[in-house]
């Protein structure tokens, strides 16, 4: 218990120290990977998800699974990305993963978006398998634009989603590695709504 108290106040102290004023995006130190519909040779695609340039942004929202992977890989890092999904999109940040052409949960951190999660207990703004949310859901993407925010340095992760922290872990499975944008299968294997990015950005620390 003493342990765990320690490590919630360190979590909170980062949290704190990172979030407690903006991130500023366009500031020194900064990669654009996706400017509106610009970006896309910037990945590497994984999978047969549709992907493509629309509407200022870039999209799928065809194909079993797919995603954008950096050509870069990363240890410590703050991400900016804006993003608009469907209530019944199922997509996320994979970050630090270990194998670049079999992106998952199970060799990545995954920071989901997906309102209609089967276990909700790791729905939109979790961490998958580390760090919860609140159920019922209290946060919610589907229907509108978004950001994200994401912290990782050493062990720490800290997630921000629309100006609210709302997930914060010390973890040292995944020491680095690319990230990677996804747009995944929908409940049951069905295809969910579609998921659009109009801007990301990396920062190393």
């Amino acid at each position: 218990m003493k342990r765990l108290s320690v490590i919630s106040m360190v979590l909170l102290v980062v949290t704190f120290t990172f979030f407690g004023c903006a991130i500023q995006p366009h500031g020194q130190g900064w990669v654009t990977l996706i400017d509106g519909d610009k970006g896309l040779e910037n990945w590497n695609r994984i999978g047969d998800a549709n992907w493509r340039t629309e509407g200022g942004a870039i999209m799928a929202d065809k194909g079993k699974s797919g995603f954008l992977v950096s050509k870069n890989s990363y240890k410590d890092f703050v991400i900016y990305a804006e993003f608009w999904a469907e209530t019944d999109t199922n997509s996320g940040i994979f970050l630090r993963a270990s194998d670049p052409n079999k992106i998952g949960s199970d060799n990545a951190y995954e920071v989901n978006i997906w309102d209609t999660r089967p276990d909700p207990t790791y729905g939109t703004g979790a961490i998958v398998d580390f760090a919860a949310v609140p159920v019922p859901i209290i946060y919610k993407a589907g229907g509108k634009w978004n950001t994200y925010e994401i912290y990782a340095k050493g062990t720490e992760l800290t997630v921000k989603l629309n100006g609210a922290v709302t997930a914060s872990t010390q973890n040292s499975k995944f020491a680095s590695g690319p990230f990677a944008l996804q747009f995944g299968p929908g409940v049951k294997g069905i295809t969910g709504g579609p998921i659009k990015w109009r801007k990301v950005q990396i920062k190393s620390l």
